[in-house]
């Protein structure tokens, strides 16, 4: 039996066959692989068709820059889009002459004749003039000389004559610095040279730009790409060409300023400005290993990543606001439009709403009446302000309103007119 047993196996091993089957799997295994490595390929092909029809919405990478600190700012609006050490405080080298720009033409006549002393005369380090005592030369000639070629003789002459020492005029510099809001800006002298209570931040230069971009007469100097400077009772006259390489042809698509900044404690420096359409944008880079580099990066962020939004929806619900002396207890606070802001697409989701009511607020209320604003803040700073409204009229308590209330066991929902 046992005999028989081994020789019944055999043959069924050889009709129906351990070996024969086991091949039997290998194929269908190796097959069922072929099968998904072919499903494989067909989805990664399909990926990559798709990738190649329709690109992945680009994101808002902020620029690299190699500034130790960096800001880029809206113009029109002071909003920060970038901000890379903005807050901290560093050396501002002759980016200092925007600063004395500014106290000259508030406080001088660009027609007035401007006599050099020893003084202004005697000033030789970096880039110079080479002002002479006892020359006459007009105050806008020497602001030329200030803002195109970064002249340092010249600050001096112009602090004299415009605030009678210079002494005097730098503190208009810093009393002007404070009323700005640069309150991290103090100014030691009228050109930027090194001293150790003489800085100022990032931040501070794109605000005091922003103030300056405002005078005409800035805006035409900062922009001016060669010109010639001329003394009074003197066939003197200097060519000079902007510092400013951007501003130089095929420099930056835009370009219209301002001021370069270079010492060896400052490193090299630049604010720039550019403008598209009804855009103006304001790029800060202290400390650089490549200005222009630096300064035309962020100008391109800000012109191809900050996009308007609307904020808020018309007619949509955000709070519910108190009611005194009305036939209910509060009523629902809706936005009577949308407020439109400028921003980076990657700042939008650091919007923060905040609602202010002015709760409560005294029957009779109709339809439309302004009960609170909701004010958006992107990391603190205001962008806009969108009034909330009273979404229904709500009438005042009558006597038979209250006689019906004491029949309804005082219930606001049993009898609610307005509501």
């Amino acid at each position: 039996m046992y005999g028989g047993e081994i020789i019944a196996q055999k043959v069924k091993r050889t009709i129906t066959g351990e070996g024969f089957y086991t091949r039997i799997c290998r194929l269908h295994s190796m097959a069922a692989g072929w099968r998904f490595a072919m499903i494989c390929r067909a989805v990664l092909f399909l990926c990559l068709f798709l990738f190649l029809i329709f690109p992945a919405a680009a994101g808002a990478n902020p620029p690299g820059v190699t500034a130790d600190a960096a800001v880029l700012m809206d113009a029109r609006t002071g909003q920060i889009f970038y901000d890379k050490r903005g807050s901290q405080r560093r050396e501002p080298a002759s980016l200092t002459k925007i600063m004395t720009a500014i106290i000259a033409l508030e406080y001088g006549r660009l027609d007035d004749v401007v006599t050099v002393s020893r003084n202004a005369a005697s000033v030789s380090m970096g880039s110079v003039l080479d002002l002479r005592a006892g020359e006459k030369i007009t105050l806008e000639n020497l602001l030329k000389a200030a803002l195109i070629i970064s002249a340092n003789d010249s600050t001096v002459a112009i602090a004299e004559h415009v605030g009678g020492s210079e002494k005097r005029f730098i503190s208009m510099m810093n009393h002007k610095a404070v009323v700005l809001g640069a309150l991290n800006t103090r100014y030691a002298n009228t050109n930027g040279y090194h001293h150790p209570r003489h800085y100022t931040t990032a931040r501070d230069l794109a605000l005091i730009t922003r103030y300056a971009l405002q005078n005409p007469v800035f805006n035409r100097l900062v922009a001016t790409r060669e010109d010639t400077i001329v003394f009074c009772d003197s066939k003197r006259k200097e060519p000079v060409a902007n510092t400013n390489r951007l501003l130089r042809h095929n420099g930056y698509p835009g370009i219209d300023g301002v001021k370069t900044g270079s010492t060896p404690r400052a490193g090299n420096c630049l604010v720039a400005s550019a403008t598209r359409g009804d855009r103006r944008l304001i790029a800060v880079v202290l400390h650089s290993q490549n200005r222009y580099r630096d300064a035309a990066a962020l100008l391109d962020y800000g012109f191809t990543e900050v996009q308007q939004v609307a904020l808020g929806r018309p007619g949509e619900e955000v709070a519910r606001v108190k009611v005194t002396g009305g036939q209910v207890e509060s009523l629902p606070a809706v936005t009577a439009g949308t407020v439109q802001v400028e921003a980076v697409r990657d700042q939008l989701r650091r919007v923060e709403r905040e609602i202010k009511l002015l709760s409560p607020v005294q029957a009779p209320v109709r339809a439309g009446q302004k009960v609170g604003e909701a004010v958006y803040r992107l990391d603190g700073r205001e962008l806009g302000r969108l009034d909330l409204v009273a979404a229904r009229d709500v009438p005042r308590h009558t006597w038979f309103y209250r006689f019906r209330r004491m029949f309804t066991g005082g219930s606001n929902t049993s009898f609610t007119w307005g509501d």
